[in-house]
């Protein structure tokens, strides 16, 4: 089973490391969190500009110029601005953030090189002057869901990716109900766990250990997807009923975990 999008590099020291993408849902969520912030700062620029435009007679009796050339200076350094702040937004944040932006940081995932390393001054200004022409139709999302490696153009030319930020959860950190530990034995006795690969139990406990971080309908989804699969593994004929697949992927965990 392979439901989280894992990326792989190896050090020049011969180390294997093995990073979770971050998926296009997190992305999505951290832009619309990003632009949110962004807002606040343009409307206050444009505030500010929206004063000097109430004040084109004195500007142009101080500077003695005619009052509408006096509104295209204006308007030319607005746009100057405004692009200068949209670019700088994301440059500043992901440079002294080391890879994060407010969020970013929200829904935990990072910018990083392709070889693991924090991502430098020059890619983060790469990955933000490229990003209007992936926001444009929709480009860089065409990108990311297509691209094995879910990038979009500016981490192409910058040599980046986004990956999910380690929680620091491990398998005991897990809280499940009492009713996961019944059914737990219950599985224990009544189906072959053997089946199931040191590979399916980690993407399982991805799963546990991400699913709270997750939009709901793609969590149902997931789960649904991930139960079945994991219950023709294991030679189960149905899922017991009334068991929803979370309590079920629980109860797999509990079992293989006490019986490996």
């Amino acid at each position: 089973m392979n439901f989280f999008n894992q990326f792989k590099i190896e050090t020049p020291e011969s180390i294997e490391l093995e990073f979770t993408l971050a998926g296009v849902g997190n992305r999505i969520y951290a832009s619309v969190i990003d632009w949110i912030v962004l807002g606040f700062i343009l409307i206050v620029l444009l505030s500010i500009s929206a004063l000097f435009f109430f004040n084109v007679p004195i500007l142009a009796t101080i500077f003695s110029i005619q009052e509408d050339q006096v509104g295209l200076w204006i308007l030319a350094i607005q746009f100057f601005v405004i692009f200068a702040t949209y670019v700088g937004y994301f440059v500043i944040f992901e440079t002294l953030w080391q890879g994060e932006t407010p969020g970013k940081r929200f829904v935990k995932i990072r910018v990083i090189q392709d070889n693991g390393r924090p991502i430098t001054l020059q890619q983060a200004t790469l990955r933000a002057l490229l990003r209007p022409i992936d926001e444009l139709f929709f480009l860089g999302l065409f990108f990311i869901i297509f691209g094995q490696q879910e990038k979009r153009i500016g981490d192409w030319v910058a040599g980046t990716i986004i990956i999910q930020q380690k929680q620091g959860k491990k398998g005991t950190d897990l809280a499940f109900s009492q009713e996961a530990e019944t059914l737990a034995k219950y599985l224990q006795t009544n189906t072959d766990l053997s089946q199931l690969s040191p590979e399916d139990f980690a993407t399982i406990r991805r799963y546990l250990q991400r699913r709270e971080q997750m939009f709901t309908e793609s969590r149902v989804e997931l789960a649904r997807k991930l139960a079945y699969q994991v219950k023709d593994i294991i030679n189960l004929q149905e899922i017991p009923e009334k068991t929803t697949t979370n309590l079920f992927l629980e109860a797999v965990y509990l079992a293989y975990q006490k019986r490996f």
